[in-house]
């Protein structure tokens, strides 16, 4: 009677397990899909035996139930290993697309089972495309628009920084010094011109030195003592007609001649201690101070957004002539320096506008490259537009689609030109603009050039 109570409390507990794991079944189809369902009832058939077994009275000392025993316990346990895995869930990498896609009606004849069964489709193979080369014409236009183009905002705020300082310069000048005939200062320089800006940071500031035609007279470069044709004196002329103090410029002379270092001086001390740049840079929003210690007459400005280098430059036009009171390092002071870049500016211009060409373009580009460069840093400038200025008396397609072919032409020239050791100026076959370069400088621009031939890539690198 006992034992027939285990038996059926045992009926009745494997009844309402039963029950549990087919309300479960019942339910995984909606829950799990039919695949996870399949694989949740193997499971489950796997347990239900363990469960039996282990619940089930066993043989004390037989051997062969316990090895019965054993081996249903293996191939359960392998039962269960074999169930197939469901699904991974597949990744959703486009958020518009459904998780679950709608499930299509059963043919005729078709059951669920048969659907499960059927191989899942193979997954298509995407074939990474191969990574396209860029041409040279591709790769300087990139490097233009990545590095070589000035932000406008920049060149706004310092445009209008140069300005005020300007405008601030030229009052002083004119309440210190009444006397001396400044004429009206300008703005110059690469951020203007619009050939080899890289940044807004640096700006001309050219001071016109008037001079009376009848006082004052040119000297040529070869009659000076440097012997160098791009260097020229000023003479005061007639001193027994017209003796000193009748020009008011006869202060700076110097052995009968206008001295540009006697200028620079004045101006220097003026600069440094004569203006207060703490007011006028107070009023500006920026810090505005003197460079004490350099040769050159510059003002450093710092603004909250960009930071600017201005340099002011006497200058005197006479004869068709642009003088720069810029003499060469040395005991010589009294030399002026002869300025092209306004007849190169113009003449670039000039050329472009005629036949729609990429000069300034490809100038802007080879500043850009040589200015970055430590080695090819004094190629930048004046010589790389007299070489693209003769290189256009031969050369007529400078259309935008050419500029790789001028551009390597145009290291072509220079590699040429460095192992002669001279570049003639295009305006005076006198002038050789490598004149002074150290001939290691030349040798080593030489070789980074002839190899750029080839390798262009290398003056492309980004800084």
């Amino acid at each position: 009677m006992a034992d027939f109570g285990r038996q059926r409390g045992k009926r009745q507990e494997d009844h309402g397990l039963g029950s549990v794991l087919d309300l479960l079944l019942a339910n995984a189809r909606l829950v799990l899909g039919v695949t996870g369902a399949a694989v949740l009832a193997i499971a489950t058939l796997a347990v239900k035996r363990l469960i039996d077994r282990a619940t089930s009275p066993r043989d004390e000392g037989d051997p062969k139930a316990e090895q019965k025993t054993l081996e249903e316990s293996w191939q359960d346990l392998a039962l269960i290993k074999a169930t197939p895995k469901p699904p991974k869930k597949q990744r959703r990498e486009d958020l518009s697309e459904p998780l679950l896609s709608p499930a299509r009606p059963l043919l005729p004849g078709e059951t669920c089972e048969a659907r499960v069964c059927s191989a899942p489709p193979e997954t298509p193979r995407i074939e990474s495309s191969p990574l396209r080369c860029l041409t040279l014409q591709e790769k300087l236009l990139s490097h233009y628009s990545s590095w070589l183009a000035v932000p406008e905002v920049q060149v706004s705020l310092a445009l209008q920084l140069a300005r005020s300082i300007c405008t601030q310069l030229q009052n002083f000048l004119r309440n210190k010094c009444p006397e001396l005939p400044f004429g009206s200062l300008f703005l110059s320089g690469p951020l203007l011109d619009g050939l080899e800006a890289l940044t807004a940071d640096h700006i001309h500031l050219m001071l016109p030195v008037v001079l009376d035609a009848a006082l004052w007279s040119l000297i040529p470069g070869e009659d000076t003592v440097v012997r160098n044709p791009q260097y020229w004196m000023i003479k005061r002329t007639d001193l027994e007609y017209f003796p000193r103090g009748c020009s008011p410029w006869d202060r700076f002379i110097v052995g009968r001649y206008l001295s540009s270092n006697a200028l620079n001086e004045t101006l220097h001390k003026m600069l440094v201690a004569s203006i207060n740049w703490p007011a006028i840079g107070s009023l500006l929003g920026s810090v505005i101070h003197p460079v004490v210690a350099s040769q050159e007459l510059k003002l450093e400005v710092k603004h909250d957004q960009v930071e600017l280098s201005i340099t002011l430059f006497p200058m005197v036009e006479m004869e068709d002539k642009v003088l720069l009171a810029a003499p060469p390092e040395g005991l010589v002071e009294n030399l002026w320096l002869e300025s092209f870049h306004r007849a190169e500016v113009s003449k670039v211009k000039e050329l472009d506008a005629g036949d729609s060409g990429a000069r300034q373009h490809c100038l802007c580009i080879l500043n850009g490259v040589c200015k970055s460069h430590p080695a090819l840093h004094k190629l930048s400038g004046s010589p790389l537009t007299h070489v693209v200025l003769h290189l256009s008396a031969t050369s007529s397609d400078w259309a935008e689609e050419s500029l790789a072919d001028r551009f390597q032409q145009v290291l072509e020239e220079l590699v040429g030109y460095l192992e002669k050791g001279v570049l003639p100026s295009y305006f005076n076959h006198k002038i050789n603009l490598f004149c002074e370069l150290l001939e290691d400088e030349i040798d080593e621009m030489g070789f980074m050039l002839y190899r750029a031939i080839s390798e262009p890539d290398l003056l492309l690198k980004e800084k």
